[in-house]
C-alpha cells in the first residue's frame, strides 16, 4: 500500500478540522450587526421611553459584546450579542404592545 493513500484522508480530515475550529472562534460580526439592528428597530418604535428596562439592558449587553469583542474574547463577544438582540427584540415588542392604537 502507499504512504500517500493512507495519508490523504488524514490530511483532508485535519484540513477539515481546522477550518471549522476558525469558523468557530472567528469574530461574531454577523451578530454583532445583528443586535445594532435590532437596537435601532427598538428605538424606532419608542423602545427606549416605553422600555426603557428592556431597552437598556439591550445596550449594556451590546457595548459588554463590544468590550468582549475588543478583548479577542469573541466566544463571549457572540453570547453577550444573542443576548442583546434578544433584549431589542423583547424591548420591542414590549413597546409596540404599549403604543397607543389610532
Amino acid at each position: 500500500m502507499h504512504v500517500t493513500k493512507i495519508i490523504r484522508p488524514y490530511l483532508l480530515v485535519a484540513l477539515f478540522l481546522s477550518v471549522f475550529a476558525t469558523a468557530c472562534v472567528s469574530a461574531p460580526v454577523q451578530e454583532m450587526s445583528d443586535a445594532r439592528q435590532a437596537l435601532q428597530a427598538a428605538e424606532e418604535v419608542g423602545a427606549d421611553r416605553e422600555a426603557t428596562d428592556r431597552y437598556d439592558a439591550a445596550v449594556d449587553l451590546l457595548r459588554r459584546a463590544e468590550e468582549a469583542l475588543n478583548r479577542g474574547d469573541y466566544n463571549r463577544a457572540r453570547e453577550q450579542a444573542l443576548a442583546a438582540k434578544a433584549a431589542a427584540l423583547a424591548a420591542r415588542e414590549q413597546a409596540v404592545n404599549r403604543a397607543p392604537n389610532p
